[in-house]
């Protein structure tokens, strides 16, 4: 199994002063995922959680929505020439009677570590394949100085972060502020897509009353994978793209950016937001 870490050796400079140290980095290594046995997604990823990693990506794609659709993920035993095993393809069993999108048997993508699914189709695949509708019965209700907690919440929770500085991280809140999971990984979709796998393992899809926020961007991506998995409020500490909000306003999706500190900027579903009490407070 890769390693979350690796050491390297740097030269450092600082102050004029040059010295030669090894120096803690996050690992990178490609991970090829199989739909029933044939090649369908490789993923520049963070090694492990790799099983969550897979299904939350197939929750994403519209091919799982329960723990039933899933028979298995496993690890493809002989996937070099020499028959090694280098735990780095996986390859996931979908249930008897699953039905696979279209989306899914035509195409095999390459997802890199930075932007997700680069060039994806629009806001009507999302549109056609969710499975979760964002309800409120009852609405969420979020305060906008719990939002603005959640950021050093999740800087607190990045262990690996703190050694490496490269790494991006996904947490899912409940609308109390209580952290429920988080995950960290290169690449910050994959991060997402941990998170998401493991709720679906253990059975908590639909994340109807989950604030997912992200470390970084907001980005088309990752407002999608908040929609397939009927998460309500997708919060970033950096900007949204303008797809993203496109894609927030139309299923109802909640969108916070800019997310510093007791700043914030609300870029659709302001209804789960309590703006008049802040408006109060100011």
């Amino acid at each position: 199994m890769g390693r979350v870490t690796e050491r390297r050796k740097v030269i450092r400079i600082r102050d004029g002063r040059v010295s030669e140290r090894p120096d803690t980095l996050v690992a990178e290594e490609p991970l090829e995922i199989r739909l029933n046995g044939k090649p369908l997604a490789i993923t520049m990823r963070t090694p492990g959680d790799d099983f969550a990693l897979a299904a939350g990506f197939l929750v994403s794609e519209g091919v799982l929505g329960s723990a039933e659709d899933l028979q298995n993920i496993v690890y493809c035993a002989g996937a070099t020439e020499d028959g090694a095993n280098t735990y780095n393809v996986v390859d996931v069993r979908t249930a008897p009677g699953v039905v696979l999108p279209d989306i899914t048997l035509e195409r095999n993508v390459y997802i890199t570590s930075s932007c997700g699914l680069c060039g994806k189709a629009s806001l009507d695949a999302v549109r056609t394949t969710a499975r979760f509708p964002i309800a409120d019965a009852p609405p969420v209700r979020l305060d906008v100085d719990l939002l603005a907690s959640l950021p050093d919440r999740l800087r607190a929770s990045q262990r690996v972060f703190d050694r490496t500085g490269g790494l991006h991280a996904a947490a899912l809140f409940s609308e109390e502020g209580e952290l429920l999971d988080i995950k960290e990984d290169v690449g910050r979709h994959n991060a997402v897509d941990k998170l998401v796998g493991r709720a679906l393992q253990s059975g908590r899809l639909p994340l109807s009353r989950a604030v997912l926020l992200v470390s970084g961007r907001a980005s088309f991506e990752l407002a999608q994978k908040a929609v397939m998995a009927g998460v309500p409020v997708l919060a970033a500490v950096s900007a949204p793209s303008s797809l993203a909000v496109d894609l927030a306003a139309e299923t109802g999706l909640t969108l916070v950016g800019f997310l510093r500190g007791s700043s914030m900027n609300v870029y659709a579903g302001e209804h789960r937001v309590a703006l008049r009490a802040a408006a109060a407070q100011g």
